[in-house]
């Protein structure tokens, strides 16, 4: 459990990728198993350990603090593990039993839920605070320290010095601690076979276009790139052979069983890559894509209903095919396995499936005439791709391009204010904003959305002590500000949406700027956001 927890104390504070990366490997390379393959699971998403709730974290915090020490340390730390593991009173003569991680998780798999605070606090007695902090990070399922799934991944394949592509491949075959996974990288066991019979294949990435001097290449060489629309949908991976198919997300998570129309339609032997979407069909029998707000209402649903099936059909539309009938595509060019996949099509005709639309072009200044059009056709903005280009795993800068169409914008008023995460957790970082509802007793503001980024450190600092100036009323860890500071926020889209009080959400809202300048009542009303819709 130390090396976990010095691991994790040292990630939180790491900025740069790089020596996170050095870290990780450090553990692999010094920590035995199992105990390296569980704390491996932990950082990957891949242990599901999430028996403590916070409200017991906090009777334990209770019960060895005084509760208004407690209540006024949590308000200035912001973090419930790290308050915890503050006030918590030192441990005397077990301080040097550390338990093993591989004990902690058997532990608490197998204790019955009312055991848990007595083998919780057992624990922490024999912690010391960075210990302590740890072990409730762990077992409250909340760790945050900057690490994703695919640097773990990528630390794994330095240690074991073959292709990152290789470990994911079979990572989603392999099960926690990964004794067999870390044998073979180690070298004294062959290399394990998934026991999946249709195994998840790393996607391919596109860069998102930011600077014209990256459209330089396209504009030397129009006829060396291919460009199609940029769905407004989840990329998804469909998998189909030996009777059987496997839908997967572009990370690798099955959602086989939300989509079973989509398995039905697969009966051929085949990898595809597509976007997923839901609609309807037109007059002339073609899918219309509907806005992602709909394909929200089917995502993370195990078992979805037959009358939600029907209200809301999925579809995916394919951008590429990497496998067919045991063969590999992934090495030849984009244009001969775009070929193949226009024939597959043919030949293997399904109602849930259909192609994506190559869009013609013979200059940057017609590409550019496209893109302009992307929101009034309600696409999220192009793809570029060098018709020479293999399928490579990651987000290789270069073969593929992500043009999306420019944001909208709107000023709105910041409304509350809550802590963020990691080495956010001392600072107000999280925010809910409004517009402006004009009503027969004047203007009110209404949220309209929540936004987590955008903004650099100095002017987090700024906003943090704004906050905490004026502050009108608190509710638990959200504070409520008085209507003055304005935020610009950029963000893709609007809809409807019945579970907020403005009636609307916005997608993928940012802070694009601060306004400190604007009066409050100059911010937009929710009928501009309105006229967006649709």
């Amino acid at each position: 459990m130390k090396p976990f927890a010095q691991l994790l104390d040292r990630l939180l504070y790491t900025p740069q990728r790089s020596v996170k990366l050095a870290l990780i490997l450090d553990y692999l390379r010094t920590v035995p198993d199992p105990d390296r393959g569980w704390g491996l699971a932990a950082l990957t998403g891949g242990l599901g350990l999430t028996r403590a709730k916070p409200g017991l974290v906090r009777a334990l915090a209770a019960a060895r603090s005084d509760p208004v020490l407690f209540a006024w340390s949590y308000d200035f730390v912001g973090d419930l593990a790290e308050t915890t593991a503050l006030l918590w009173p030192e441990p005397g003569a077990a301080a040097d039993r550390w338990p093993h991680l591989a004990e902690v998780i058997a532990t608490l798999e197998a204790s019955p839920k009312a055991e848990l605070p007595e083998i919780l606090a057992g624990w922490l007695d024999r912690l010391d605070a960075t210990g302590r902090w740890a072990l409730l990070k762990l077992v409250t399922g909340a760790l945050r320290v900057g690490v994703s799934a695919r640097l773990a991944k990528t630390a794994l394949a330095a240690y074991g010095q073959v292709a990152v592509d290789e470990i994911e491949e079979l990572w989603h075959g392999q099960a926690p601690p990964y004794t067999a996974l870390l044998a073979w990288l180690d070298g004294r066991a062959p290399r394990p076979s998934s026991p999946l019979t249709l195994p998840f294949r790393p996607p391919m990435l596109a860069h998102p276009l930011e600077a014209e001097a990256d459209l330089a290449a396209v504009a030397a060489e129009p006829a060396a790139w291919a460009a199609e629309w940029k769905w407004d949908g989840i990329r998804v991976q469909l998998a189909a052979g030996h009777g059987t198919a496997r839908l997967y997300t572009r990370s690798g998570d099955e959602i086989s069983q939300a989509f079973p129309e989509i398995l039905e339609a697969a009966g051929f032997t085949a990898v595809l890559d597509g976007e997923l979407l839901v609609g309807r069909r037109g007059p002339d029998g073609a899918w219309r894509p509907a806005p992602f707000a709909e394909l929200q209402q089917r995502l993370n649903r195990k078992a979805p209903s037959a009358a939600l099936r029907q209200a809301r059909p999925a579809f995916v539309r394919l951008y590429d095919l990497l496998l067919e009938d045991g063969q590999d595509l992934r090495p030849l060019p984009f244009a001969r396995r775009r070929a193949r996949l226009e024939a597959f099509l043919a030949r293997h005709p399904a109602p849930r499936l259909d192609l994506s639309p190559l869009l013609p072009f013979t200059s940057l200044d017609e590409l550019r005439a496209v893109r302009d059009g992307a929101r009034e056709a309600a696409r999220e903005g192009l793809m570029l791709k060098r018709w020479d280009s293999p399928y490579l795993a990651g987000r290789v800068k270069g073969p593929w391009w992500k043009w999306k169409r420019d944001p909208h914008t709107l000023d709105v008023v910041l409304m509350y204010a809550q802590r963020g995460h990691g080495r956010r957790s001392s600072f107000y970082s999280d925010y809910t904003f409004g517009c402006w509802r004009d009503g027969p007793d004047g203007p009110a503001l209404v949220p309209v959305g929540k936004a987590y980024f955008g903004f650099t450190d100095e002017e987090l600092r700024r906003l943090d002590r704004w906050v905490r100036e004026h502050t009108v009323r608190r509710h638990g860890p959200v504070r409520e500000v008085a209507p003055g500071l304005v935020l610009e926020v950029a963000f893709d889209a609007v809809h409807r949406s019945p579970r907020h009080r403005s009636g609307v959400a916005l997608r993928f809202p940012r802070v694009a700027r601060i306004r400190w300048d604007k009066p409050a009542a100059e911010a937009d009303r929710l009928a501009t956001l309105e006229r967006l819709i649709g």
